[in-house]
């Protein structure tokens, strides 16, 4: 590659690196605040009454536990009836309904904060299901994601008792101050750079070449930054965002890589304040920034090394290294959003992709989802450094006992089994192979990654597997609201366990959990506990492909 395309996608990086650095304490501080104040505005304060919550009510973690699903299993049941009657709705642009087990899919998909989809968006959904079904979902599911970290935090923060907070605040609070006005303030700046917003039907055009081309429209720029910034991925249009109506140039490109990291990486922030030390929440920031550059690392060397096939599957208007940071970015927190076609990756950068996924999505994860999947590698780093000087393990002076590793190791077997039955299943049926357009080792990975994403809510895929079948439908569905909401049993139970301690004070032989060394063992523990899981699965798919 050239000097200069490689010298500005360097640049693209670190721009979007120092624009994280410049907001993160100033956002983590704000969310620190959002969640420990006892100021209702006035307008949660009339959802309360709307809803029937009293706000200074605090919730055990069981009763918690219950909102959480009751919330999530509505917005699933409402959502799946907006799909299946579109056809009713206004502005539907002449779509029908949903077939019953694609709507299950999808409805599935958004409310898990996976944004899988089995679809074209502008060729199935009109512009109401769009707006009123996947957008709200798009919000609703991020602050379902944010509240539940701030009860684990709480729950290391909190001592002595069994209360954890109040979830209808909390996920009220997480939508009105933080992802209503943050994506109003992006969808503008999207707008500005020339993302479609518009309630127009599709225009049907003549190209020079004399062919036709219909050019379709919609709530485009609105819908794009709270996708982006819940880290929830969906595309508004089939090509997602390497559609030009999505995504029109290379600066747009970096600001809907910035708005993916944006809120994972400044809750690390909010970790530290909320437990009394914010270096403790630049270790955990140390943790996820080494496994992202990491893996950066390995899947620009890796495309750069091809270069005769790097730019397939890429857009010429944003290029190898942007696309190739978009692909991380994404990967490696729950984002579905591709600017680039992940299967056309070469088989080492693919195989990355899917390790990522892989790593439980930690670095920096999706909003709540990393942070509290990164506090459960952190938990099992202590005890594994318990064990090497048998001593008992304590993070935060919270010890770390039969209870808490029980649900620890609960948190991390739950992926791995489904994604790994999962794909041994679909592996198993004979239709499935139909499904595949690559064979061997490239058609296993297609299949794999496809469970991969589904169980660790990410969303993006492997092109060539067509997906839209009963079968896939069902299973993927039921493996995306099991990746989702397991692991929420797990950490809300942690957190009630954890809250209940008096914290042990700190003594000559507590772990510096906020040094460099532990650090490096949260990474390592990451990196080991998911190489030995699916290493075999890899070395089947991608490194078999690379091999060949």
């Amino acid at each position: 590659m050239a000097s200069a395309p490689l010298l500005a996608g360097i640049l693209q990086i670190l721009l979007v690196l120092a624009a994280l650095a410049v907001a993160y304490r100033p956002l983590g501080d704000y969310l620190a605040r959002i969640f420990t104040s006892t100021r209702d505005l006035r307008v949660e304060r009339g959802i309360y009454r709307l809803i029937g919550v009293n706000p200074r009510a605090e919730q055990r973690w069981s009763s918690y536990l219950r909102s959480v699903l009751t919330f999530s299993a509505l917005s699933l049941l409402v959502l799946y009836l907006i799909l299946r009657t579109q056809q009713l709705l206004p502005l539907s642009l002449g779509h029908g309904a949903l077939a019953p087990d694609l709507a299950w899919n999808t409805a599935a998909s958004f409310v898990a904060n996976t944004n899988w989809q089995n679809y074209a968006g502008e060729s199935t959904l009109g512009t109401l299901a769009q707006a009123l079904g996947l957008a709200v979902q798009n919000f609703l599911s991020a602050a379902v994601g944010l509240s539940v970290a701030i009860v684990l935090i709480r729950g290391l923060a909190r001592q002595g008792t069994d209360l954890l907070g109040n979830f209808w605040v909390d996920v009220t609070r997480a939508i009105i101050r933080v992802l209503l006005p943050l994506s109003a303030i992006f969808a503008v700046v999207l707008l500005l750079g020339g993302v479609a917003q518009n309630l127009g039907d599709p225009q049907t055009m003549t190209g020079i070449a004399g062919q036709i081309q219909t050019i379709p429209g919609g709530t485009v720029a609105s819908q794009e930054a709270i996708k982006n910034l819940g880290t929830n991925g969906g595309g508004y249009f089939n090509a997602n965002a390497a559609h030009p109506l999505e995504n029109p140039s290379a600066w747009t490109n970096l600001v809907q890589i910035f708005l993916i990291l944006l809120i994972p990486t400044a809750l690390t922030r909010t970790f530290g304040k909320m437990v009394g030390s914010t270096r403790q929440g630049l270790a955990v920031l140390g943790a996820m920034g080494t496994l992202f550059l990491l893996s950066l690392l390995a899947v620009v060397s890796a495309e750069l090394a091809n270069l005769g096939t790097a730019l397939e599957g890429k857009e010429l208007r944003l290029g190898v290294i942007p696309s190739s940071f978009f692909a991380v970015a994404t990967t490696l927190t729950s984002t579905g959003a591709v600017d680039s076609a992940h299967s056309s990756y070469s088989p080492l950068a693919g195989g990355v992709l899917m390790l990522n996924m892989m790593l439980g999505e930690i670095a920096p994860g999706g909003v709540g989802s990393g942070l509290y999947g990164m506090l459960i590698i952190a938990i099992l780093a202590v005890f594994i450094a318990g064990l090497m000087v048998g001593r008992t393990p304590e993070y935060l002076g919270k010890k770390i006992g039969v209870r808490q590793m029980r649900l620890t190791a609960l948190y991390i077997l739950v992926s791995p089994a489904i994604v790994l039955l999962g794909t041994a299943l679909a592996l198993l049926l004979p239709g499935t192979r139909e499904a595949m357009l690559g064979s061997g080792p490239h058609g296993l990975s297609e299949v794999l990654y496809a469970f991969t994403s589904a169980g660790n809510n990410n969303g993006s895929a492997f092109g060539g597997l067509s997906a839209n079948t009963p079968f896939f439908n069902v299973a993927l569905g039921l493996a995306m609201l099991l990746g989702r909401f397991l692991p929420m049993i797990a950490v809300l139970a942690l957190a009630g366990s954890l809250a209940a301690q008096t914290p042990t004070p700190a003594g000559p032989g507590t772990l510096q959990t906020q040094r460099p060394l532990f650090i490096g063992v949260m990474v390592g523990v990451a990196l080991l506990v998911s190489a030995l899981t699916f290493l075999p699965a890899l070395a089947l798919g991608p490194l078999a492909e690379a091999l060949g």
